[in-house]
Parts: C-alpha cells; structure tokens; sequence
C-alpha cells in the first residue's frame, strides 16, 4: 500500500537525499519534469532506479501533445490537441495519438500521463487554450473519448484535466488564484459535460485550482462539494482523483504546504502532488508522517498495464499511428 504524497526530483538521477525521501511510505508517487529527462535511455535507467528502491511507487508525467511535453529529444514531437481537432479526420487521429503517446512513456519505463485535457477552449484562458480540443463539448468528448480509447489499447490509465473546466477564467493558476463567476448551471451545462460523460472510461481526474464563488468559497481541488458531492455522488466516478500541483499560486489559500495537502486529502483527493519545492514537500511528508499511510484503492487503476518493449518503432501499430499523423501534416 503506497501512500497519498506525489513529488519530484531535482536532476536525471536521483540523489542520496532523493533516495532518503523516496523511501518513506507515505510517498506513492513521483512526476518527471524537463529537466529530469535526456533521452529515452536515461529515462528507463531512472525509472529502474526508482522501482528497485520502491517497487510500488506510480511514475508520471505531463505529456499532453503541443507545449506541453516534458519528453521531448528523442520521442515523438506531439500535435496540440487544437490542431489534432482541427484536422480532418480528427476523432481517429486523437486515437492514434493516444496509443502512440502511451507507448512512448510506457516504453520510457512511467506508468501514465496527465492527459487528456478536457477544459474547453472559451477564448479567454491563456493557460488553456492550444491545448483544448474545443469549445464545444460534444467534440471535445468525441475527440477526448477517441484519445482515451487510444490510451487504454496501449495499456496507460486515462486522466482528465482540470474539473470541472478551468477554460473560463483568465487568470492562470500557477501565479495568480482565478475565479468563475458562473452559475453551477451554467458550468453544467456546457464545461462539466466532458467529465460528465467521460466519467466512466477516465482512471484519474484533476481538479482544477479554480474557486466557483457561486458553488463554493474553496477552489474545487479543495472541495468537498465539487469532488464528493458532484464527482463522485453525482456523476458517479469511481476513479483515482489527482490534486493539481499544491506549489502553484492557486492552492496557497489553503496556507503552507502540510494544511494544503490535509485540504486536499480531506475534500477527497486520493494523491496529493506538491512539485518544484522540496522543502514544502519534506513539510506535507512530515504531516502526512503523523497522519499514517491511508489506503486509496483507486490509485492501483493507474499502474501501467503492459510494457511495450524496447522494439516498439518497428511494430505495425506504431508504424501506422506515426503515419497517420505524418500523413495529417501533425507531425514531423
């Protein structure tokens, strides 16, 4: 039984004061950034590294397609998803650029990326924007849904990002703590739909660092009303659910890193990530220390389901995924 803290490492290997923390039960998770990655090869070589020292440990990354994919030298250079659907096509397409997403970071050793995105595009989020598949939502679960497809045929649990839609605000979250003013009709209506209706094929879910004033006083991550009463009461989702990253600016109306993260638990977040500051993170795994390892059943569904092999460029799968995608003008 891992534990419920997700975090990071400074370099492409991993440091004795890495090893140390990475050793304490109550860490079930860690995410590669740019700067922990060089090539495929390194990549494995870490990811063995951390599975000899904690076999249990989920491994992830952000590997969305567009601007935002930390594997980059020597992998696939993915299409936004705004381009992918605005190609004709689009819906087998997403599902070819799913399966070959997965391949490549199961292949590099990870067991999932934070994807998809299935915030909608309304024009005003700067955060958002390239990396939506649209502002309608019945195309963006078509399209979303062909991705998702894609994932689970290569074996990688699927996680929708950021519930219940952060594509209105225009304030991004990492600097600053944006507000929706809508009404949670309206946010039904239109941004709930994709998590509504992708409920039951998503393994994982990300709330996002956004407060609806009209719904609750706390940003959804941190809500008990958002991800107990509507995600798992109402739209019956029974998956793993992910806070977003307790370091950025929008989740500092909790206070410092240990209250972040006992908000987050207590709202019903299974994992709690803090990145990009260890000292924060040694201060959530101190108070989770005294809070004891809890059990989260639903984190076992985001373990990789099957390793590729070292071999997978040469399989026809792949060979048809990359063509596709070539063939659509979305990749080099």
């Amino acid at each position: 039984m891992s534990g419920s803290l997700m975090l990071d490492i400074a370099g492409t290997w991993l440091s004795a004061e890495d090893r140390q923390i990475l050793r304490q039960p109550e860490v079930g998770g860690l995410i590669l950034f740019a700067r922990n990655i060089e090539d495929p090869r390194q990549v494995r070589e870490l990811c063995l590294a951390i599975r000899a020292l904690r076999p249990d440990l989920l491994l992830a990354v952000d590997q969305e397609g567009g601007r935002v994919q930390r594997l980059r030298n020597g992998f696939v250079r993915l299409p936004s998803m705004q381009a992918l659907a605005a190609a004709p096509d689009a819906a087998a397409l997403a599902g070819h650029c799913g399966w070959l997403m997965a391949t490549e970071v199961l292949a590099a050793g990870l067991d999932f990326s934070f994807a998809p995105v299935l915030d909608l595009d309304h024009g005003r989020s700067t955060v958002i924007g390239s990396r939506s598949f649209g502002s309608d939502p019945a195309r963006v679960v078509e399209l979303a849904g062909a991705f998702i497809d894609g994932l689970h045929a290569a074996g990688m649990a699927a996680t929708g990002k950021h519930f219940p839609g952060h594509g209105w605000p225009e304030a991004d979250s990492h600097v600053a703590i944006p507000r929706d003013e809508r009404s949670l009709q309206a946010i039904r209506a239109c941004d709930l739909q994709p998590f509504a209706q992708l409920a039951g094929r998503l393994d994982g879910i990300m709330p996002a660092h956004v407060i609806y004033p009209q719904v609750d006083a706390q940003p959804a991550g941190f809500s008990p009303r958002w991800l107990q009463d509507i995600l798992r009461g109402e739209l019956g989702y029974r998956g793993a659910i992910f806070s977003d990253d307790l370091s950025m600016a929008g989740a500092h109306v909790a206070g410092a890193a240990d209250a972040r993260v006992a908000a987050a638990l207590a709202a019903g977040c299974d994992m709690a990530l803090v990145c990009n500051d260890r000292a924060a993170a040694e201060l959530a795994l101190s108070y989770l220390q005294r809070q004891g390892v809890r059990p989260a059943p639903a984190l076992a569904g985001m373990r990789a389901r099957r390793w590729p092999g070292e071999d997978y460029r040469s399989q026809p799968r792949w060979l048809q995924a990359l063509g596709a995608l070539r063939s659509a003008g979305l990749i080099d």
